[in-house]
């Protein structure tokens, strides 16, 4: 009857460069941590293919004052699986205070 074969591991991978293990490292920069920002409700924002970006205000979809990139830069913007209409939805969500028509 045949014998199982045993594991019989690489010894050129289990062997480690000496350099690394000795080597003296210096420890990791303590950098101070920002306070958390708090962002306010999401809404819904939606882009077409031109890039031109739309919010829904009064039941209707009306030009918006940023683009998506815009967005990104000072809130929290996450993209919606969803597409309506050829346009792609995402959820943005501004710090608490933030308003993009004053920022504009």
């Amino acid at each position: 009857m045949a014998q199982k074969r045993r594991f019989n591991p690489n010894k050129r991978q289990l062997a480690r460069s000496p350099a690394d293990t000795r080597m003296l490292r210096l420890p990791p920069e303590v950098t101070e941590r920002r306070a958390p920002i708090e962002y306010g409700k999401p809404f819904i924002v939606m882009e077409d293919a031109a890039k031109q970006t739309f919010i829904f205000k009064g039941g209707a979809w009306v030009p918006h004052a940023e683009s998506i990139a815009d967005c990104r830069q000072s809130c929290q913007v996450k993209l919606l699986p969803q597409k309506v209409n050829g346009r792609t939805r995402y959820e943005v969500r501004c710090p608490v205070g933030y308003s993009p028509e004053t920022q504009a």
